[in-house]
């Protein structure tokens, strides 16, 4: 079964930690939230788990989900999607030849890029640049991405952005969907997002709570959200 372990991580900039040491432990089918003002390390918190920066302290594994070579996943990125900021997608490019790119590139079997497209409501844009699209249709345009690569784990970083509400409520529907498959979807928003039961991980800038250490000991820290 799938499940995604934090022991002590400790999220940092430099040598700078950003949070106290969490610990917890996400199975199939769960979601966490990650809330928190600007600057509590929401951002870090998910490149971390990406393999984008290096923890301080402590470890980020997963279980039960295979990489893109056959072999058992060991850290979250090999079984997962990373969507930042940014949406990862070259603007020049026709939408169907960039999922195309993508789903050859990953090698797990999924949605044909014209499927992907239609699930975000971006039906017949397959041969537009990705620049051509509009804020909120590359955004969709990502999440297609996510689409044609079947990674079990997701790991959003503000999802919604650019989104108008119909929109949000299509993304958010497609997150119930990764969970209801098996998956785990790891976000961090500002806004609402409708994925049912989930767990919140509320973070604070470190200065406005009791100072804490990188040693990997989750005494004082976040331990098993729920």
């Amino acid at each position: 079964m799938l499940q995604l372990t934090l022991s002590g991580l400790v999220v940092g900039r430099g040598r700078r930690a950003l949070t106290r040491p969490i610990g917890l432990t996400l199975r199939a089918g769960e979601a966490l939230l990650v809330t928190g003002p600007n600057g509590a390390g929401k951002s870090s918190f998910l490149r971390t788990l990406a393999g984008l920066l290096p923890p301080l302290a402590g470890t980020a594994a997963i279980e039960g989900a295979r990489a893109a070579d056959g072999e058992p996943a060991r850290r979250p990125i090999e079984a997962g999607h990373y969507l930042g900021h940014r949406n990862a997608l070259k603007p020049a490019r026709p939408v169907g030849d960039e999922l195309a790119f993508w789903a050859a590139f990953g090698r797990r079997a999924a949605l044909r890029p014209a499927a992907a497209l239609a699930a975000v409501g971006l039906e017949g844009t397959e041969a537009l640049a990705v620049g051509a699209l509009s804020a909120g249709q590359q955004r969709r345009a990502a999440f297609a991405r996510l689409l044609v690569d079947d990674r079990p784990l997701w790991l959003l970083d503000e999802p919604t952005t650019a989104l108008d509400a119909a929109s949000q409520a299509r993304i958010a529907e497609l997150c119930r969907q990764r969970l209801a498959s098996g998956g785990i979807v790891v976000a961090a928003t500002h806004q609402p997002l409708d994925v049912g039961a989930a767990r919140e991980l509320a973070l604070e800038p470190l200065a406005r709570v009791q100072p804490a250490t990188a040693t990997g000991d989750d005494d004082g820290g976040w331990d098993e959200i729920g």
